[in-house]
């Protein structure tokens, strides 16, 4: 009776290991976002995390007849590129990210998690005449 105690115990100690890691740890997509960094900031109350706002050129609407930029919201683990991003306020930035399929709180509220940068330039004129 002992031994199978042990078996089931082991058995619903791997499911739940395998379903927090596929959750939180999984890497679930990679990809690139350009657009102009709208602000980055250092917040939380136990875990300081840095959380980004990149707004994407072009318009869609959630429902029809409406309008509203397109917006990525990230976070950011690396304290080197959080730095970067830091002085590039309102400036055009392509970023490199990765997506998992659930947030933790120590590494941000959002779970698109920005691992590197890969150009910051000035932004493109648009003067009206």
């Amino acid at each position: 009776m002992g031994r199978f105690i042990f078996i089931i115990v082991s058995i619903i100690i791997l499911v739940l290991g395998g379903t927090v890691f596929y959750k939180f740890y999984f890497v679930f997509g990679k990809g690139v976002k350009a657009g102009e960094l709208n602000y980055f900031v250092e917040k939380g109350y136990v875990f300081k995390t840095y959380e980004g706002k990149l707004i994407q050129s072009g318009y869609k609407g959630r429902t029809a007849g409406t309008i509203q930029s397109n917006e990525f919201q990230f976070s950011v683990a690396d304290e080197r590129i959080a730095q970067q991003l830091m002085m590039a306020s309102g400036k055009t930035v392509e970023l490199h990210y990765k997506e998992y399929l659930g947030a933790l709180p120590w590494r941000g509220y959002s779970p698109f998690i920005v691992d590197s940068v890969i150009s910051v330039r000035e932004p493109i004129s648009r003067d009206l005449p």
